[in-house]
């Protein structure tokens, strides 16, 4: 279980794999402003790592509900800088947030590892850049939609990228929490991860700060999200969630490390009963 990006394998079979996010924006829902200036984003990656993040996910666009959207050009002016600078400061799997297919291929020059495609297409530009820098690719699902539709993306994808010609092991699917759903289908997407997963890629979950946590755990502040982000994580885990997503790495971490630890041991007890 290798999801490869570049020269850089993630093995995703021995822990859950988190990856810290950091906003280069002034808008983002959370934190938009905290992370805008080029040194500020490279402190906020050096902490991540400090705190045990596997993979670094900067993004320089928004996705926030009504959000503007930003040129490509301007992606890759705040984005340069800061890959710039933490590329020699970090060996971790580098990921870029964009769905601009000109911005991945200055950002996978630049020293990025992956692509994560919030688009919701297989665009066959970004897949040739893909194809040919041999970058993992996160494909999420964008739109309307609960477990069957996120079935049939994922399996429409996978196909399409066989026609393509991308090799398997650079993609990572993701249902896409948040993006264009109810929150009643983001909980149910949470809750049945085992129904839509597909054997042979990573699964990557998106909760962290979202409404949906906000909703159900009836927390209106984006950074106070801690607590139930830690729980949607576990039902994550015990569903079969590979990656996850988070902005608070070193407390989402501890909760997601025991989560995983409660599911080794449940399996055992289930295996061994049987």
């Amino acid at each position: 279980m290798i999801w490869k990006c570049k020269n850089k394998e993630i093995n995703y079979s021995e822990k859950p794999i988190i990856m810290g996010i950091i906003n280069v924006t002034p808008d983002s829902f959370s934190d938009g402003g905290d992370y805008y200036n080029a040194e500020s984003a490279v402190a906020h990656a050096l902490e991540h790592i400090e705190n045990g993040a596997d993979i670094l996910d900067f993004g320089a666009q928004s996705t926030r509900p009504g959000h503007v959207p930003i040129s490509a050009d301007e992606e890759i002016r705040r984005l340069t800088p800061v890959l710039e600078k933490i590329r020699p400061l970090c060996t971790l799997p580098i990921s870029v947030d964009t769905y601009y297919p000109e911005v991945a291929a200055a950002v996978i020059e630049l020293g990025a590892d992956i692509i994560n495609d919030v688009s919701g297409v297989i665009n066959p530009e970004m897949a040739r850049i893909i194809k040919q820098s041999s970058a993992g690719w996160v494909i999420m699902h964008n739109g309307d939609g609960g477990i069957d539709e996120v079935r049939s993306f994922f399996d429409r994808s996978i196909k399409e990228c066989e026609a393509l010609s991308i090799n398997a092991s650079q993609l990572c699917l993701d249902m896409g929490i948040g993006f264009g759903k109810t929150r009643p289908q983001d909980l149910e997407l949470i809750a049945g991860i085992k129904h839509y997963k597909r054997q042979g890629y990573p699964l990557l979950l998106g909760t962290s700060r979202k409404r949906v946590i906000g909703e159900y755990s009836a927390q209106a502040e984006p950074k106070k999200r801690i607590y139930g982000n830690i729980a949607a994580d576990t039902a994550a885990v015990f569903g079969g969630a590979d990656i996850f997503r988070v902005h608070d790495v070193k407390n989402e971490k501890q909760g997601i490390y025991m989560a995983y630890a409660l599911k080794e041991a449940y399996e055992k007890i289930e295996n061994g009963a049987k």
